[in-house]
């Protein structure tokens, strides 16, 4: 491998960790920080929706402005935080067919609603798992309309980590600096 090459793969390698570290940021301590979680005197509230789209349609039925654009910023954020695992699964894994990608991202989003059920650390819902699957599945399908286009592997590596570094690295950093998160 040519000194080229393991810059680019260790860049993509370096910003999917960053996203990862992100994302369980967001989905298991964006409500209590590292420390309060194991606290004793911690409230522990579990919230749980096993009804597909109960809660999307309650958020579309919502009568206030504010509620729609709670229900704007979940649904949104819950697909979109799931596009850049999409992407990246089929770069890192041998087998980039969309079913077995879609699978794995199934997997993990149930994973996710578990351990916030268990830990109540965030609202179990059905429509998380549907939306965080959406949002993966946009994801692969987006690595394949490239992979599409461009032809080679290679070549879309490329494309995705310079998107990975205009696009992710200042998103990465917008969640950490502008949106008061927790830590």
């Amino acid at each position: 491998m040519e000194k080229r090459e393991r810059i680019i793969t260790a860049l993509l390698y370096s910003i999917f960790i960053t996203y990862i570290f992100l994302l369980i940021k967001i989905l298991f301590l964006s409500r209590v920080s590292l420390t309060e979680l194991f606290h004793n005197e911690r409230t522990v509230v579990r919230s749980i929706n096993l009804v597909p789209f109960r809660s999307i349609l309650a958020y579309i039925s919502g009568s206030s402005d504010t509620v729609r654009r709670f229900a704007f910023v979940n649904v949104a954020g819950n697909i979109a935080i799931f596009i850049p695992l999409g992407i990246y699964l089929p770069l890192f894994k041998r087998d980039k067919r969309v079913f077995v990608n879609l699978l794995f991202i199934l997997i993990a989003s149930i994973i996710v609603e578990i351990i916030q059920g268990l830990f109540g650390i965030g609202v179990s819902d059905i429509d998380d798992i549907i939306l965080n699957t959406l949002g993966g599945f946009i994801g692969v399908i987006g690595y394949k309309f490239l992979l599409s286009i461009l032809g080679k592997e290679k070549k879309v590596c490329i494309l995705i980590t310079i998107l990975s570094v205009i696009i992710g690295l200042p998103g990465v950093l917008y969640f950490l600096f502008m949106i008061k998160m927790r830590f």
